[in-house]
């Protein structure tokens, strides 16, 4: 029994201090494990964040470009039809959004969405107004009700997502 007694004075104080070393390389461990994660946080930040800067820098060319007023500035020429303008606008707004496309990876969904949502809105609104007119309308005449239908808007859907976009972009500096 006395064996035993002096067997376990020995084990015991080797168990605990067997387990103070385990808990102290885990607690070690673990501390290793945030500061790689850490580390590769900043390293993919330093490659990302000017990518993910541009992208906005482009969306945000893309909305000013997109607002009814520039692309009529833009693209109305004085001997174009009403039909002839619609088409050119549409046809512009879609190869931008489509040259913009990859740039959602770097944007959040909500951001993503209000310009998908935007440009759906910019395009009823120029074919809804184009609808009113006759077939052979002038392209000013288009120009005027889309200026009018945006007159009579209390707030103007490019801007309002040109400020959200904005402000994600102020939320990551």
């Amino acid at each position: 029994m006395e064996v035993i007694l002096d067997f376990g004075k020995i084990i015991l104080p080797a168990a605990l201090v067997l387990y103070a070393m385990y808990l102290t390389m885990k607690s070690i461990m673990a501390k290793e494990v945030v500061k790689a994660n850490l580390d590769y946080k900043i390293a993919s930040s330093k490659i990302a964040l000017p990518n993910r800067l541009q992208a906005f820098e482009r969306m945000s060319l893309f909305l000013e470009r997109l607002s009814p007023g520039n692309l009529v500035l833009r693209l109305n020429a004085t001997n174009m039809t009403a039909k002839e303008l619609q088409h050119l606008m549409i046809s512009e707004i879609r190869e931008e959004f489509n040259h913009n496309l990859s740039q959602q990876i770097y944007m959040s969904d909500k951001s993503w969405n209000l310009i998908k949502n935007t440009v759906e809105d910019v395009i009823a609104l120029i074919n809804t107004n184009a609808e009113k007119l006759e077939v052979n309308a002038k392209s000013v005449e288009l120009a005027k009700l889309i200026f009018n239908e945006m007159e009579k808007r209390e707030t103007d859907p490019v801007a309002l997502t040109l400020s959200e976009v904005k402000a994600e972009i102020r939320d990551i500096f």
